[in-house]
Formats: structure tokens, sequence, C-alpha cells
């Protein structure tokens, strides 16, 4: 694949509309430890994540006020959940779920940003091969 300055590395990038693309990457760089990989205009923002990308875009005519509605959630793997999920809490996230270990070696947060979208924080606090919790692995 060719590499493009103008576009991250990352192969999945999610696109996320906010009334204002650059409040927005202010608070989630705030928030959550994103930052800026580059600016396009009034009306997209580019943002690093870890090694993955998110792309913030201005709200369009078409786009509806109501914050979004629970099909979109994004998780990103960190390092440290509770001291992430302490720097949400300072810079305003509402935490829908406080720091908990699930048996697949997972300690895992839930938030919500100030639009409405839906954030899980994810540490690896242990390797758990799927077949101990229940999962089904079909290709690891």
């Amino acid at each position: 694949m060719l590499s493009n300055r103008s576009i991250p590395l990352a192969t999945v990038i999610p696109v996320l509309a906010y009334p204002d693309v650059h409040q927005a990457a202010a608070w989630l760089c705030a928030a959550f430890g994103f930052s800026v990989r580059l600016r396009i205009g009034d009306h997209r923002v580019q943002l690093n994540v870890g090694d993955g990308a998110v792309t913030l875009r201005e709200m369009r005519a078409s786009d509806t006020a109501a914050p979004p509605d629970g099909r979109i959630s994004l998780t990103i793997r960190v390092e440290d959940a509770d001291t992430h999920c302490a720097r949400a809490k300072e810079h305003g996230a509402h935490i829908t779920q406080e720091p908990v270990t699930h048996p697949y070696g997972e300690r895992q947060y839930n938030a919500e940003d100030f639009a409405g979208y839906s954030w899980t924080f994810s540490q690896s606090v242990k390797d758990v091969h799927p077949d101990e919790w229940g999962g089904t692995a079909v290709q690891l």
C-alpha cells in the first residue's frame, strides 16, 4: 500500500462529526491524551491515538443534532486504565463504567465525551487464550 503523509497510516480510521472540530480536538487531547496530527481548514482535524488515528469532521446540515445513538463505540488501548480514567474525569468525561478487570485479560472503563460518543479504554493485564473464557479462536 502506498504511504501518503496526508492521511494516517492506520488501516481503519473512524470519522466522527462534531459541531466544532477544533473544540472537540482540544477536549479529546486534554481528556483522553490524543494529539493533533493535521488540521484541514476549519472543517476537519486528524488525531493520533497511539498507533491509530481518528478524524473529526464538522457536522453537516444533514446530520442529526442529537448525540450518537449508541450504535457507535470506539475502543482504544491504553497503558494504564485507572490513570487514564482519572485524567478523563478531570476533564469532564462522563464515566459510564469505572475500570474493571475482565476474565479475558483486559481492564476497561467506559466514558462518553461531551458530544455523546461512547469510548472504551482497554488495558491488557494478562495474556489469556480465548478458549479460557468462552471465546472461539478462529485465527490468532
